[in-house]
Formats: structure tokens, C-alpha cells, sequence
């Protein structure tokens, strides 16, 4: 049997006897609230980025989730335990008696069976890469069931227990494109009515199993609006009551109005600049370009002028996270450096290529972020053309596997969340490790590299929590120093605003970032 002393994240298992305060009091009366970005599914099975769970996570809930402070809860699990055998683990976990779906079903074993399945079918989930440890799924009764794993895979643990309640009976009365119009989960939001670009309208859920960390507010519009003027003028003349993603540059007039409350926390949310280094004929094959690239760019002046300091600067793992090495600090700006290296690499004149950068306020600024980060590399000899993309045209043109040209040719402006508490097990899989079709590997990855795709894998496979964690400070120092997998920039603070006379709201950092609205109402 394992030792639990030696497992991850094995305070989970008592969390449960760690109560936390109550909300308090039923729901009543109705909230306006605007989002900068709009989730593109609300089905958990094929959302595809951070952006999606802003909805996902409304509805639908996980085993185990991190609470307002970041401590890691039991969820649906009731408890579980980790047992089997090093090379064979196998999680046996315990879910809540007396959960319902919206629809009235109760949940049990059989609906995270079935979750399972729809998980690790490469045809439905963008996410089937995530199951592929798993041997078997075994239902022990209702309200128990087995995961036997076919090797250790540290992530699954560390990132939720990987499942999300879905349910069975429904969905198989109403099918896919049933359920993708009208999602049904077990969490404290029921969906109303959702009209793309516009906005998004939820009901509490009178029935929800946690009476003590539940909405106090009946109903809430979410109204989109991605443009920052636009957003910040619906709050000021009282048309929305609370705004996510405050501009960087009026996060310090938001806190000095009057009957106005905020809050500023680290999304969680990682971005970098990745490199068409799988292209025959790339520049960016040469680690001296790379490298070049990460010398070229003054990082604390865009967080400082163009973010208004809402960014902190990380190398490969943020403060906080598993692994995170404070001796390891990002390649310094150095411009003389920088050039130095394109003439090593060849390139003495420099070289053209296309900058592709997200428009979409996916985080504050995002694209004058990059624009400024364009503007740095061309002032080295990478010269940049930029090419500007709304959020699905970005996020289709980075994903791998996909049929149809074009290919991401040349640098594109990208992000990938290490999440709350912070682990970049899973985001290494999908940007780090070489692309592999089918598998699940590499399905945002440029990088090929046979020693580094060894490596990650290996993470996965260490269940030992600090043996875990100084693997992943050796693959930080590698993927820095060779600028693999991308160039890492910074990691974004939101800023949330909400009306403190009227609003009451508590930020749960996971699933939505912050936008989670476990706990939202009305002021009494």
C-alpha cells in the first residue's frame, strides 16, 4: 500500500473537517454582472481554454476544488484514498450522499462513470489525454467507486481528480446537441438562457447540496463586453453592479470611488510567446534566436507602463506553484546580447516573420501586450508582422492536429494556466512536450525535443510530492536556459470591482478564476 505521508496532496483526504463560514440566508432578487470575455461551450468535455470554465464552472462541479484562500477541499468527494501499489495506484473515493442535478437526478457513481467515458474519448474531449493513466473505472455502489490507474500520474491528483459530474440519465434522453443547449450539473447556477456575444442568464439552484457556500442572490445576467470602455461605462452609470477584468490603467481611480469595493488577485493564468520551431525551415529551430528573443524584450517595462504594474513577472513555475525555484530568474533584457546572438545565429540583417496576437480582452491588455513585445523583437532584427486575432481564430489557429491550413508560422503571443494552487504538469504536456497525434501530447506544442518529451512524462509519474517538485525545478532551468516550449512573460492580476452597498461577493479561484460565483448576493 502507499504511504500517505508520501502522496500528493494528501491533506485532501481531512480537508472535509475543515469547515468554512457559511453564506448564510435564501436567495432573493437579481445581480447585473459584465464579463470582458465570453465562454465559447458550456459543455466540460469540450471546452478549450481558462476562458470556458467562466461558465463550465457555473454549472458543473469537480471532486475536489481549491477554496477563496487556495487551501485544496474536498468537493462531490466526500473523501478519498489513495492505495494499490507505487507502480499501480489506485484512487478510491467516497462522493456526497444527497447531491441532485438541476434536472431533480441524483448523483452517483454511475454519472462519473460516465463522465470517464466522455472524458477519454478523443472524438468528444479536447481533454482525453488526461484519462489516458487511467486502466479501469469500478463502481463500487452508489456512492463509491475506484479509479485503478495503469502507472502513477502525480496531475490527476493534483489537478482536481480530472472529473467533472455530468449526468448520465440525461444526457442520454437528450444527446449531445440536447445537452450542449441546455447543460444540466450540479452546481449552484442553473442556466436560463445564453445568447452568444450578448450575455448569459442564471437562476440559483434551490436544491444545491451546500447550504453553507451558496449564492445569495437568485437570479444574475452576465452581460459580455469585451471592449474596456464599454464595460467600465456600464459600471459607472449603475447598468451592471459588478465587472471583472477593470483596466490596468483605472485599477487606482476604481479604488479610490466611493461605495465601490475591489479586489486584485493572480489569475493564475501563465502567458508566454511560443515559436513555430516546428517548421521545416524556422529560424526559431536555432536556440540562439530564441534566446535572442528572450534577451530582446523588457518585460518590467511592459508590466510597468503597458500593464500598469497588474503583472508579475515569473520563470517557467509562478511563486507559489509546485516547483517553483526562487533562484531561477528569467534572461535579463539586453539588447547588445540580443543582437549578438542573430549574428551567431546567421542573421545579422535579421529576419521577417508574422506576430500573431490575441485582440480579445482574454486579460487586461492583452493585446497591447503583445504589440509592445513586437515592437521590442523588432527592435533587434526580428522583425515582426503583426497579425491580429479575434479569440476563436487565435485559439484554433495555436491548436495542433487540427485539418487545414495555415500553421502557426512564426511567433504567437499565448498562455496556458498552471491554475490555482499552481501546477504546470498538465500545461507542459500540451505545450512543452512534442506534438503527438491521437495521444493528447503537445496539443499546443511547437517544440520537439525527445530528452525534454522524457522528462514530462516522467513528472507525471512521481507521486512523491518534493521529488516531484525538484524534477520539475530541473525541467524550469532546461526549458529557460533553451527557451523551449516558449518564452514565459508574466502572470496577470485581475482586478474585480462590485458595488459594496448592494453586492456581497467572495472570489473562488477555481473553476472560472476568479469568476466562480459560489458566493455572490445581495447586501442585506
Amino acid at each position: 500500500m502507499l504511504s500517505r505521508r508520501d502522496l500528493v496532496l494528501s491533506a485532501a483526504l481531512v480537508a472535509a473537517s475543515h469547515p468554512l463560514k457559511a453564506q448564510g440566508g435564501p436567495a432573493q432578487g437579481s445581480l447585473t454582472l459584465a464579463f470582458g470575455a465570453e465562454p465559447t461551450t458550456l459543455d466540460p468535455v469540450r471546452y478549450s481554454a481558462g476562458v470556458d470554465t467562466y461558465g463550465v464552472g457555473q454549472l458543473f462541479e469537480q471532486l475536489t476544488r481549491p477554496d477563496p484562500s487556495g487551501t485544496m477541499r474536498n468537493w462531490l468527494a466526500e473523501s478519498y484514498e489513495i492505495v494499490g501499489t507505487e507502480e499501480k495506484p489506485i484512487i478510491d473515493i467516497r462522493i456526497r450522499r444527497g447531491v441532485k442535478f438541476h434536472n431533480g437526478d441524483p448523483l452517483t457513481s454511475a454519472d462519473f462513470e460516465f463522465s470517464y467515458q466522455r472524458l477519454r474519448d478523443p472524438a468528444q474531449s479536447r481533454w482525453s489525454h488526461l484519462q489516458a493513466a487511467v486502466e479501469r473505472f469500478e463502481i463500487v455502489d452508489d456512492h463509491r467507486f475506484k479509479l485503478h490507474f495503469k502507472e502513477p500520474n502525480a496531475v490527476y491528483v493534483e489537478r482536481y481528480l480530472q472529473l467533472w459530474a455530468m449526468p448520465k440519465r440525461y444526457f442520454e434522453q437528450v444527446g449531445p446537441d440536447g445537452f450542449a443547449r441546455a447543460p444540466v450539473g450540479t452546481g449552484p447556477w442553473k442556466l436560463v438562457s445564453w445568447k452568444p456575444k450578448e450575455e448569459m442568464q442564471l437562476e440559483a439552484f434551490d436544491d444545491y447540496w451546500n447550504r453553507d457556500h451558496r449564492p445569495g442572490v437568485k437570479a444574475v445576467t452576465i452581460k459580455f463586453i469585451p471592449e474596456d470602455l464599454t464595460r467600465v461605462a456600464a459600471f459607472k452609470t449603475g447598468a451592471v453592479d459588478w465587472i471583472d477584468a477593470v483596466p490596468p490603467a483605472l485599477v487606482e481611480e476604481f479604488k479610490a470611488m466611493p461605495n465601490v469595493e475591489t479586489t486584485s488577485v493572480i489569475s493564475g493564468n501563465n502567458l508566454f510567446l511560443n515559436f513555430g520551431t516546428h517548421m521545416p525551415n524556422s529560424p526559431f529551430k536555432d536556440v540562439r534566436v530564441r534566446q535572442a528573443a528572450a534577451h530582446a524584450i523588457n518585460f518590467d517595462t511592459i508590466i510597468r507602463r503597458v500593464l500598469f504594474g497588474q503583472g508579475q513577472r515569473y520563470a517557467e513555475i509562478g511563486e507559489g506553484s509546485t516547483g517553483y525555484d526562487p533562484e531561477l530568474k528569467p534572461l535579463p533584457y539586453d539588447v547588445r546580447k540580443a543582437r549578438d546572438l542573430m549574428r551567431q545565429a546567421g542573421f545579422p540583417n535579421g529576419l521577417d516573420t508574422p506576430f500573431y496576437n490575441l485582440t480579445t480582452p482574454r486579460e487586461p491588455n492583452i493585446k497591447e501586450m503583445g504589440e509592445a513585445c513586437a515592437t521590442y523583437l523588432t527592435a533587434v532584427g526580428i522583425r515582426c508582422r503583426i497579425v491580429q486575432l479575434e479569440y476563436g481564430a487565435w485559439i484554433n489557429l495555436g491548436r495542433r492536429g487540427r485539418s487545414g491550413p495555415p500553421d502557426m508560422d512564426g511567433i504567437i503571443s499565448w498562455m496556458w494556466s498552471h491554475d490555482v494552487p499552481g501546477d504546470p504538469g498538465t500545461a507542459w504536456a500540451g505545450h512543452l512536450h512534442s506534438f503527438k497525434a491521437g495521444q493528447g501530447w503537445g496539443s499546443y506544442s511547437y517544440t520537439e525535443d525527445d530528452e525534454m518529451d522524457a522528462l514530462v512524462k516522467q513528472q507525471q509519474r512521481i507521486m512523491d510530492r518534493g521529488k516531484r517538485a525538484e524534477l520539475l525545478r530541473k525541467i524550469a532551468r532546461r526549458k529557460r536556459d533553451e527557451v523551449l516550449g516558449g518564452l514565459t512573460t508574466y502572470r496577470p492580476l485581475i482586478t474585480i470591482a462590485w458595488r459594496k452597498d448592494k453586492v456581497s461577493f467572495k472570489g473562488w479561484p477555481w473553476p472560472g478564476y476568479y469568476r466562480n460565483l459560489q458566493e455572490i448576493g445581495l447586501k442585506r
